[in-house]
C-alpha cells in the first residue's frame, strides 16, 4: 500500500513520462519503414537495399528483428536490477533518470544514415543504432511501468492512472504522426530544400522535447513518499520462471503479443495507406491521428465506468473483435464506393473506442496481476512482470514491422499495392488470435491486504 495517495498533479506528471517515450518509440515505428523504404511518390530515396535472405526475409525485416532480439534479452536483466535495487532514492526513478539522454541520442542517430543512397552500410549502421535505442528506452520504460502498481492500491486507482498513462501514450502517437506536417513547416519557413533533412531536423527537435518530458516524473515524483515497495530477493531466472508460472499472465501475454503485432502493422503502414491506397497527401496522417485521439479521449470516462461495473475482460474481448473487422476494411481501402476522406476517417473513428479500451485496460489488468502475486508470494517483482510484458510487446512490434516490411515486396507503390493490402488480412488474423487467447483469461478481484 502506498505511503501517501498520489495526488492529481502527480498523476499528470507520471503520465508525462509516458508521452515522452511514446513520442520516440512511435517515431521509430511510424517513420522507420517510410524513411528507409519510401514509396515512389514520397519525395524520399530508398536508403537500404531490398535484398532477400534465404528467399523469405528482406533486409529491413532482419534489421528490425536484430535490434529487438538484443533488447529482449536485456529486459529481464534490467527488471531484475530494478526489482532488487536498494537505492535510497527508490527502485525505479534513478534508472529512469540515467536512461533519458541515451534514449534521445540513439533515437536521433537512427535517422542519420552513413550514406545518402541505397547502400548496405546504412543497414549495418541502422542495426546498431536500433540496438542502442531499444536498450536505452527499455531502461526507462520497465522501471516506469513498474511504478504503476506500487503507487496505487485499488482496481479503480489502477484504471484511473492507466487512463492518464494512455492519454500520454496517444499524445506521443499524435506527435510522431505529425512529423511530416512539422517537416512541411520547416521546409516552408526555413527554406530547407531536402525532404530528408527536414525530417531529420523534425526528429531531432521532437526527440529533445520528448527527453525533457520524460524527466518530469523523475524530478516531480518522490518515489519514497508514494511507494513503500521493498527490494525483491529472487535471483534473475527464478524471478522470470515465477512470472511465467502465473496462469492468467500467460494468456495475457499471448493476447498482448498478438495485439501489438497488429498495432505495429497499422503504425508502420499508416503513411502508406494514406498516400498509396487512398492517394492523399503525407500530412493527412497527422490529422487522422489527431481525430482518432480526440474521439478516443471522449470514450475514456465510459470505459472507466463500464470496466468498474461489468469488469475489464468483456471490454477487452469486444475491442479485439471490433479491431479485427477494421483490419478487414484496410484490405479494401481505395476500392470502396466512397471518397478517400470518407473511407479513412470512418475507419479511424470506428477504431477510436477499441484502441482507447486496449490502451487503458491491459496495464491496469497487469498491475492487478503483479500486485496480487506480490501479496501472495511476499516478493515485490512488479518490474519483472512488466519486463516480461514489454519483452513480448517488443517482439510483437518487431515482428509487426518485419511483417510489414516483408510484404512490401509484393507491392508498396501506387498501382502496385497488393503487399499493403495483405497487411490488413494479417492484422485481422492477429486480432482474432488475441481475442481467442484472452477469452481464457480469468478475471478476478484483486487481493487486498
Amino acid at each position: 500500500m502506498s505511503v501517501s495517495k498520489l495526488p492529481f498533479r502527480k498523476q499528470v506528471a507520471y503520465a508525462a513520462g509516458m508521452m515522452g517515450w511514446s513520442i520516440m518509440t512511435n517515431t521509430i515505428i511510424v517513420m522507420l519503414p517510410y524513411f528507409y523504404l519510401p514509396p515512389s511518390n514520397s519525395g524520399l530515396i530508398p536508403l537500404v537495399p531490398q535484398l532477400m535472405v534465404f528467399g523469405v526475409l528482406n533486409i529491413m525485416s532482419i534489421i528490425a528483428a536484430s535490434g529487438r532480439l538484443v533488447d529482449a534479452f536485456f529486459d529481464p536483466f534490467l527488471a531484475s536490477l530494478s526489482d532488487k535495487s536498494d537505492n535510497p532514492k527508490g527502485r525505479r526513478i534513478p534508472f529512469m533518470k540515467k536512461a533519458t539522454l541515451p534514449t534521445v541520442i540513439f533515437c536521433c542517430l537512427t535517422f542519420y544514415p552513413v550514406v545518402m543512397a541505397e547502400h548496405i552500410h546504412n543497414a549495418i549502421w541502422l542495426t546498431f543504432a536500433l540496438i542502442g535505442f531499444f536498450i536505452a528506452a527499455t531502461s526507462y520504460i520497465i522501471p516506469y511501468n513498474a511504478l504503476l502498481p506500487e503507487m496505487t492500491d485499488t482496481a479503480d486507482e489502477k484504471v484511473k492512472l492507466s487512463s492518464f498513462q494512455q492519454i500520454g501514450f496517444v499524445m506521443g502517437i499524435i506527435f510522431s504522426a505529425l512529423i511530416n506536417n512539422f517537416a512541411d513547416l520547416i521546409q516552408h519557413f526555413y527554406h530547407v530544400t531536402s525532404r530528408t533533412n527536414a525530417l531529420q531536423y523534425t526528429i531531432w527537435a521532437l526527440s529533445v522535447f520528448a527527453g525533457l518530458v520524460m524527466l518530469i516524473p523523475v524530478f516531480y515524483i518522490n518515489e519514497k513518499k508514494y511507494s513503500n515497495s521493498k527490494p525483491s530477493h529472487l535471483p534473475l531466472w527464478p524471478a522470470v520462471r515465477k512470472t511465467f508460472g502465473n496462469r492468467n499472465f500467460k494468456y495475457y501475454l499471448i493476447s498482448d503479443f498478438s495485439y501489438y503485432m497488429a498495432l505495429s502493422i497499422i503504425s508502420s503502414g499508416l503513411l502508406f495507406f494514406v498516400t498509396v491506397l487512398l492517394g492523399l497527401p503525407q500530412s493527412e496522417g497527422g490529422l487522422l491521428m489527431g481525430v482518432m485521439v480526440l474521439v478516443s479521449v471522449m470514450f475514456y470516462p465510459l470505459i472507466n465506468y463500464i470496466s468498474a461495473r461489468f469488469g475489464k475482460k468483456p471490454l477487452v474481448l469486444f475491442s479485439f473483435g471490433i479491431l479485427s473487422l477494421i483490419f478487414v476494411v484496410i484490405y479494401f481501402l481505395g476500392k470502396l464506393p466512397f471518397s478517400a476522406h470518407a473511407q479513412i476517417y470512418t475507419l479511424v473513428i470506428c477504431a477510436a473506442f477499441p484502441l482507447a479500451a486496449l490502451g487503458i485496460l491491459p496495464n491496469a489488468i497487469l498491475a492487478e496481476i503483479a500486485q496480487n502475486d506480490s501479496i501472495k508470494t511476499g516478493e515485490n517483482s512488479e518490474g519483472m512482470f512488466f519486463a516480461v510484458k514489454y519483452l513480448f510487446v517488443k517482439l510483437g512490434q518487431t515482428l509487426g514491422i518485419a511483417l510489414f516490411a516483408l510484404l512490401t515486396i509484393y507491392g508498396k507503390d501506387p498501382g502496385h499495392d497488393y503487399g499493403l493490402r495483405l497487411n490488413g488480412l494479417c492484422g485481422f488474423v492477429l486480432c482474432l488470435l488475441a481475442l481467442i487467447f484472452f477469452s481464457r483469461f480469468r478475471e478476478t478481484k484483486p487481493v487486498r491486504v
